[in-house]
């Protein structure tokens, strides 16, 4: 079973959690409040539903991630690459390279990740 999909607003609510973690419900709702204008009830809705399809855990009230937000930005561009770009990696740096500019510094720390899969570091 892959990363349990985490849609933009509960991403939001994830870095806030990422942050702060472990943290009381009652002090997540505080924070959802103070950030992103959610009321005690909105926050609470979004637990279960986290809890629920396995990115939490709300043990005695105490609220954790199960799904690190690496592991959340990794599902994310899986999905975005098979989706937008028929699971093409080359034909999405094709369409990102041409739209950004690349420092070298970028270009160096992508080519010492390519030389890392190369030597079966990746996947």
């Amino acid at each position: 079973m892959g990363t349990p999909k985490i849609f933009e607003q509960e991403f939001k609510f994830c870095l806030i959690l990422w942050e702060y973690e472990p943290v009381s419900r009652a002090e997540l709702a505080k924070l959802c409040e103070e950030q992103l204008g959610w009321k005690t009830t909105t926050t609470y809705t979004v637990v279960k539903r986290l809890c629920d399809r396995g990115v939490l855990r709300n043990q005695d009230s105490i609220i954790t991630s199960l799904v690190s937000k690496e592991e959340a930005q990794s599902a994310e561009i899986d999905g975005f690459v098979a989706e937008k770009f028929e699971g093409s990696l080359p034909a999405f740096l094709a369409a990102f390279t041409k739209r950004q500019k690349i420092s070298e510094k970028d270009l160096d720390e992508l080519q010492a990740m390519i030389d890392n899969a190369r030597k079966g570091g990746g996947k």
